[in-house]
């Protein structure tokens, strides 16, 4: 396969949108860690504050992995252009691979991290309305039992 200018330029678009949710994902998340440590503060310590603080730090951490290989696929794009500037087909090759795999890496990580963001909402939810032992088919099955 020959690559040419646009080949890696047809990622930039993309990779600077990635960046720019991964930054807006790791925002939201400063503000929350911030109100979930005013609370710890404060001493409302419960099990699912624990819980989240726990999560957040995993979470946080995905998302710097995220960004971070997003930056690297963005440079080995760089790398590529330069690379075709200077007719380095062989290396050109390689380096976009490596452009491409690292970000399916960042997509696979941003697709564990919102597992992890469900897996908090999921907990806030039986906090508050005592789901833990429900799911979709058993509300189904017994919002069709109460209107018969």
């Amino acid at each position: 396969m020959e690559i040419n200018f646009n080949t890696p330029a047809l990622l930039f678009p993309a990779i600077s949108l990635l960046l720019l949710a991964y930054t807006n994902r790791y925002l939201a998340l400063a503000n929350l860690i911030r109100k979930l440590h005013d609370e710890y503060v404060r001493g409302e310590r419960n099990n699912l504050l624990l819980k989240q603080i726990k999560i957040l730090r995993l979470r946080i951490n995905m998302v710097r992995q995220m960004q971070a290989l997003g930056v690297f696929s963005f440079l080995c794009c760089v790398i590529t252009m330069y690379g075709v500037y200077k007719q380095w087909t062989i290396l050109n090759s390689y380096v976009f691979a490596i452009s491409l795999i690292s970000l399916l890496a960042s997509l696979i990580i941003s697709l564990l991290e919102i597992s992890q963001s469900t897996k908090a909402l999921e907990w806030e939810l039986s906090d508050m309305e005592e789901l833990d032992n429900e799911n979709f088919i058993t509300t189904m099955f017994t919002k069709d039992k109460k209107g018969k």
